[in-house]
């Protein structure tokens, strides 16, 4: 049901792109906003793990460097039966990971230092175990799919509305877009708007399930649950510096310079909502 879920939230953000195509220049449009996110998408598809990496700072970290880090993800990699992801680490004082990569075996892993400093050993592994989760899932394929898509969207619409200033996109032959201003314009405000909120969609559901499969992974999970609640203590205190778009990764949402917006637009869903649905776990086993 989830990749359901997942396979039509995918869908339906590809259909709003070409709708977007569409309405602002006829089957032209459509084309070229198809076109678009090919281009995008296969990017994302080869670079995203490295653009991730380089934009939150991080380095490559050896054994010697994390033993400790080292031995929480052979363990559980060897438990998932997932090869060694590459693990890095983030010069800063906020707790925080995310995983990225386009499958299991280009996967690379980072953590901060400051999640390295604050968190037991069972609290990294889930915390680890909730990493590789996203990894085996290949969520970050799919989050990259979401967000080349939803980036066409926005900047098919943005082309629209600089056509519409300077006199319309196709010219105005085709007759069937004649009195097709109106949709255009709503295509203009609402295009946007829906592609984000699918996207979120997307990320939230993801990491439900990164939870869950996590807490399978590792056995139990009330080191991942422990681990949540330091990480939104901390998270509320310590801004991180980040890029949004590498943010909507890390395992819970970080605290950013210009962070202004309620939690209908957090690509995570709620911390407490998280916890609970992992203690209900605890109930249900």
């Amino acid at each position: 049901m989830k990749t359901f879920k997942t396979a039509f939230l995918l869908t339906a953000l590809t259909l709003l792109l070409l709708a977007v195509g569409q309405s602002f220049g006829g089957r032209n449009g459509m084309t070229l906003a198809l076109a678009f996110a090919i281009l995008m998408n296969g990017t994302a598809y080869f670079f995203s793990d490295k653009i991730a990496l380089m934009s939150a700072g991080a380095v490559p970290i050896s054994r010697e460097q994390a033993p400790r880090l080292y031995a929480v993800m052979e363990r559980l990699a060897g438990k998932a039966s997932l090869p060694m992801p590459k693990l890095y680490m983030i010069p800063q004082a906020a707790p925080n990971a995310f995983a990225t990569g386009r499958n299991p075996s280009h996967a690379s892993v980072a953590v901060t230092q400051g999640l390295m400093d604050l968190m037991d050993d069972e609290e990294l592994e889930g915390v680890i175990a909730h990493e590789l989760s996203h990894v085996r899932n290949y969520d970050i394929l799919t989050s990259s799919i979401a967000a080349t898509v939803a980036g066409a969207i926005t900047w098919v619409a943005e082309m629209g509305r600089w056509a519409m200033i300077f006199g319309g996109w196709g010219g105005g032959r085709d007759d069937d877009r004649e009195g097709g201003g109106l949709t255009a314009i709503l295509m203009l405000i609402l295009a946007p708007l829906a592609a984000m909120l699918l996207q979120l969609g997307i990320s939230r559901q993801r990491e439900y399930q990164a939870d869950a499969s996590g807490a399978k992974m590792v056995g139990h999970p009330y080191g991942l649950i422990r681990a949540l609640e330091k990480l939104g203590a901390y998270n509320k205190r310590i801004p991180m510096d980040i890029s949004p778009s590498t943010s909507s990764l890390c395992i819970v949402a970080p605290l950013t310079a210009g962070q202004v917006f309620s939690s209908l637009f957090s690509t995570h869903p709620q911390l407490a909502d998280r916890i609970a649905r992992l203690r209900n776990m605890t109930i249900t086993r």
